[in-house]
């Protein structure tokens, strides 16, 4: 989901002729450049979902429950400065060096995370991979108005975003079936060669000889790095609440993390180069609103790092099931995309306000159904679980397009390609944020100690049941927003 949300964010060409068809890019050397782009989206997507498979059997060996949510923490923030560096490397490197640099980064990641003996060295290794991940995300996107005439870029735009929906098949197969038997480590190591396969992909139709030009500019552009610092120094202190004993050092944390989140937007208001459009930082305002909205529905979504360790502890799943079962908040937010995006005017308005109240329902059936295993017959519990996980995506995905639409058109006259871009900052955020809490809370409700059955029973309750309040919270920002009271 992370990255889910990253590749639906800069969806919105300037206007180009949509009368192309697929069969002209997937023809001739468009058909090769599409896979030269999609494969950089498609390697770090599926990495998500493999980790998110593997995770469990990572902690069986290495130890670190406490430190469970780091890895998702930790990639995400590696995701957030990949990102903002990616205009920079590409300025400085071209189309290829680019896309090759950011492979090289993130093979490295993952040769960390294959070779970690323990926790703290896999998180390393997911922060390394999650800045080269978030570099070849967003050259994915950078690249399409390069390679491709304005006629195809939404068809181009479309396949770079659908090598999400590939993930949700490959990932929890790939690492399920490692985990399985007992070789966990070889879902990492299995990246490798398509990295290396990506890379020559990329050699061979992103350089110059294959009409991809680049010429190096004067001055390379500059990245906001005092507010990449702030946000990432936020999301840490947040996260490392969760490694204390006292409530009272645990609601410390959180707080000096917000408040580091709250200087990060003060410096940007008054920066030179900006991370969000003017107006983004009022939630009385309709763009602010819209902004909190988008980061509410991420935080909201975090909670499925949990949802193989609780399947497998309480639910007795194997590692590839409960890896396909959390894959069904990605397809239903892929699902809910696609079926809503052309509905306009108060059509538009209405999934965008009932979206998030279906995600809150979905996961308060989660805060039920998850601990209280053997309440029902097997089938059943595994079909309404699958059902609840794919409400949640749902409900964010059928009012997706809307959200990033009103961006768009709420953006002051000159800011639209700021607003463009910072939505994935704003995404990436909240992942972070979501992720950091949701460890903390379930630290602090007993996932730990005392651990074990017990201990996950009361984490799965208070872990779904209060993050249901973040889409809630999105809802009633949207309603204000769709009414033009905020």
């Amino acid at each position: 989901m992370t990255s889910q949300a990253s590749a639906d964010a800069d969806n919105s060409p300037p206007g180009p002729d949509l009368s192309a068809g697929w069969s002209e890019l997937f023809t001739g050397r468009n058909g090769w450049r599409a896979l030269a782009l999609t494969g950089g989206v498609a390697l770090h997507a599926v990495n998500v979902h493999i980790v998110t498979t593997v995770l469990p059997s990572v902690v069986r060996e290495l130890g670190g429950l406490d430190w469970y949510a780091w890895s998702t923490t930790l990639f995400v923030v590696g995701s957030i400065v990949g990102a903002a560096l990616s205009v920079r490397l590409l300025a400085a490197l071209g189309p290829r060096g680019a896309c090759l640099a950011a492979l090289g980064v993130f093979a490295a990641g993952s040769v960390g995370c294959a070779t970690a003996l323990a926790m703290p060295w896999l998180l390393v290794g997911r922060t390394v991979q999650g800045l080269g991940g978030g570099i070849l995300a967003a050259l994915s996107y950078a690249l399409i108005g390069r390679v491709f005439e304005s006629r195809l870029w939404p068809r181009a735009v479309a396949l770079v975003s659908g090598m999400w929906g590939v993930a949700t098949l490959c990932g929890p197969a790939v690492g399920g079936l490692f985990a399985q038997a007992g070789h966990w480590r070889w879902a990492f190591w299995a990246l490798l060669p398509l990295a290396v396969l990506q890379g020559l992909l990329v050699s061979w139709q992103l350089s110059s000889s294959a009409g991809v030009q680049h010429q190096r500019p004067d001055t390379l552009p500059r990245v906001p790095a005092p507010q990449i610092a702030l946000l990432t120094l936020s999301v840490l202190a947040i996260a490392a609440g969760g490694l204390l004993a006292s409530l009272v050092a645990q609601a410390v944390a959180v707080l000096f993390g917000l408040a580091l989140g709250w200087l990060a937007s003060r410096q940007d208001r008054r920066a030179a180069v900006r991370l969000l459009p003017t107006g983004a930082y009022a939630l009385g305002r309709p763009l602010g609103a819209i902004y909190a909205a988008i980061a509410l529905l991420l935080v909201g979504t975090t909670t499925e790092i949990f949802v193989p360790y609780f399947l497998q502890l309480l639910q007795g799943h194997s590692p590839l099931t409960a890896g396909y079962l959390t894959a069904a908040m990605a397809a239903g937010w892929s699902v809910g995309s696609l079926a809503s995006s052309g509905r306009q005017g108060a059509a538009a308005n209405r999934v965008l306000c009932l979206g998030p109240v279906l995600s809150a329902l979905g996961l308060g059936v989660l805060a039920w159904a998850v601990p209280t295993s053997g309440a029902l017959a097997p089938g059943l519990t595994l079909v309404l679980m699958a059902l609840a996980l794919s409400a949640v995506g749902l409900g964010v995905g059928i009012g997706w397009p809307h959200l990033l639409t009103r961006v768009m058109a709420l953006a002051p006259q000159g800011e639209e390609g700021v607003a463009s871009t910072s939505i994935t900052t704003v995404q990436l955020y909240g992942m972070a944020v979501g992720a950091a809490i949701a460890g903390l809370v379930a630290n602090a409700a007993g996932l730990t100690v005392p651990g074990g059955v017990t201990g996950a029973q009361s984490a799965a309750l208070w872990l779904f049941g209060s993050f249901a309040l973040a889409p809630l919270a999105a809802a009633w920002l949207a309603v204000r927003a769709a009414r033009g009271d905020a």
